[in-house]
C-alpha cells in the first residue's frame, strides 16, 4: 500500500536535498544538482529561486569544471556565507577552542585556551567556557549576524539526550550539565557530543570515496578513542559515546589506566602508557597527566634507530590496539580505518605488532581487507566534524522547512530586521 507524503513534507525534502547537494559539490550547476539528487530541472530551478531570495544560496560563476565546457557557461549555485553562522566549542585535555563558522563553513573568529581542566573546579570550567561562547555570539549579534547552533565535543562520555559530560579523563568531575548552562548563557540551541564522533562525522565529509558507509576512526593521542561509522550512520548507544574502545579490557587486572580501572588498551597504547613502557617504569604506577607531541616523537625516533625500550613500548600498544580491533572485527565486517592523534605519526612503528595480533583473533579472516590511513592531528577534524554536524542541523531543520521557520527558531536577540 503506497503513503502519501505531504506537501509541505515533499517541499522540506526536495529543498533539504538542493541544500545538500550545494555543500556537498561546492559551487555546482543546477544541472550537476539533478544529476545528484534525481529532481527534475524544473524543481531545482523553483527551490533554487526561493532559496536565493530566502539569502540561503547565491549564484556564482562556478568552478572550472562547470564553466570550462563547449557552449554557454553554466551559472553554478553556492551557500550564501551571511545566511547564518554557528559556533563550535572543543574541550579537551588542557584545551579549550570555541570558533565561529559561517553557513558556507568558512572559519570567522576562534578563540583558544591553554587550561588546566584536572584541577579546575566544575564551575570554573563551566563558567569558562560559557563566558567565550557568550562573547563570540554577542560580538557576531553586534556585527548583525544570526547564530543559530553551538556544537560542542569533549573528550569522554557524553550523553546527548541531556546534554551532560557524563564522565571524562580530563576533569575530576562528573555529570556537567553543558548543555543546560551553554543554552542559558546565549539563548541558543547546544548540541554536546563525545570527540572521536565528531572526528568520524568530519572524515565522511572530507573523504567520502573513502569514509562513508562503514568506517571507524581511533584516536591514538594521551588516550584512546573511537568514532564509527556503520550503514552510514554514526554508531551511538543509548549515550551519544558509543564506543569506549580505549576502555576496552586488553589484559584482566593488568597495567594501570586513567580511567582508574586495569588493563585498558589505553593503558597499553595511550601517550602516557608507551612514555610508562619506554621508560621501564612499573604498570602500577599513576599515568602521567599530559605528555607533549614533542615527547612522542622523540620517543618514536629512538624507537627507530634501536631496537630498545622503546621500540618495545609501540610494539606493546600495537599488540593492544591489534587484539581490540581483531574482536571488533569479529563482530562486524572489515572497515577502512583512520589512524588519528600524534599516534598516528609513529603508525610505522605501530602497525606490524598491530596486524599480528589481529591474525590471532576471529576477525584475522578480514586482516587483508582492513586498511589503514593516518591523520596526525585531530583538532582540526574534531571542530570539522562538529561544524558539519551543527550546519547540517540547520540545513535539514530549519532552511529545508523555510525560513519562517528558521526565524521563530531563533532567539528574538538574534533575529535580523
Amino acid at each position: 500500500m503506497s503513503v502519501a507524503i505531504r506537501h509541505d513534507d515533499l517541499r522540506k525534502r526536495n529543498r533539504a536535498m538542493v541544500i545538500a547537494a550545494v555543500r556537498r559539490a561546492g559551487q555546482p550547476s543546477r544541472t550537476e544538482i539533478a544529476g545528484s539528487t534525481g529532481l527534475s530541472h524544473s524543481t531545482i530551478s523553483a527551490i533554487s529561486a526561493d532559496l536565493i531570495a530566502e539569502g540561503i544560496l547565491v549564484e556564482t560563476k562556478g568552478t572550472e569544471a562547470a564553466t570550462s565546457k563547449r557552449g554557454r557557461p553554466q551559472v553554478a549555485l553556492g551557500l550564501a556565507a551571511d545566511a547564518a553562522e554557528i559556533v563550535t566549542v572543543v574541550l579537551s585535555l588542557n584545551f579549550l577552542s570555541v570558533a565561529v563558522v559561517d553557513y558556507s563553513g568558512q572559519l570567522v573568529s576562534e578563540e583558544e585556551r591553554k587550561i588546566d581542566t584536572l584541577t579546575m573546579s566544575r564551575e570554573d570550567l563551566i563558567g569558562l567556557c560559557a563566558a567565550i561562547v557568550r562573547r563570540q555570539v554577542e560580538q557576531r549579534r553586534a556585527a548583525g549576524r544570526r547564530v543559530l547552533r553551538i556544537g560542542m565535543a569533549v573528550q569522554g562520555i557524553t550523553d546527548s539526550a541531556s546534554r551532560m559530560l557524563l564522565w571524562s579523563p580530563i576533569t575530576p568531575h562528573a555529570d556537567i550539565e553543558f548543555g543546560d548552562r551553554l543554552e542559558a548563557a546565549t539563548g541558543i540551541p547546544v548540541t554536546v557530543e563525545n570527540d572521536c564522533n565528531m572526528i568520524a562525522v568530519a572524515l565522511r565529509w572530507r573523504r567520502p570515496e573513502r569514509y562513508r558507509n562503514d568506517f571507524i576512526a581511533i584516536l591514538l593521542s594521551h588516550g584512546i578513542g573511537m568514532g564509527m561509522m556503520l550503514k552510514g550512520e554514526l554508531f551511538t548507544g543509548t549515550q551519544s559515546s558509543g564506543g569506549e574502545f580505549g576502555h576496552m579490557i586488553h589484559r584482566p587486572d593488568g597495567a594501570l589506566c586513567r580511567c582508574g580501572r586495569r588493563g585498558c588498551v589505553e593503558a597499553y597504547a595511550g601517550n602516557y602508557a608507551i612514555w610508562r613502557n619506554a621508560g621501564l617504569r612499573s604498570e602500577d604506577e599513576a599515568p602521567l597527566s599530559d605528555i607533549s607531541d614533542a615527547e612522542i616523537r622523540d620517543l618514536a625516533d629512538r624507537a627507530r634507530a634501536s631496537d630498545g625500550p622503546e621500540r618495545e613500548a609501540f610494539r606493546v600498544a600495537g599488540e593492544a590496539i591489534g587484539f581490540g580491533l581483531g574482536s571488533l572485527f569479529a563482530l562486524i565486517d572489515p572497515a577502512p580505518v583512520a589512524m588519528v592523534g600524534i599516534g598516528a605519526a609513529a603508525f610505522d612503528l605501530i602497525e606490524p605488532p598491530l596486524r599480528e595480533a589481529i591474525d590471532k583473533t576471529a576477525g584475522g579472516q578480514h586482516n587483508k581487507a582492513i586498511s589503514f590511513d593516518t591523520e596526525p592531528n585531530e583538532r582540526p577534524l574534531i571542530r570539522e566534524g562538529c561544524t558539519m554536524r551543527a550546519l547540517t542541523f540547520v540545513d535539514e531543520e530549519l532552511f529545508a522547512a523555510g525560513l519562517a521557520a528558521a526565524e521563530s527558531s531563533a532567539p528574538q536577540s538574534s533575529r535580523i530586521a
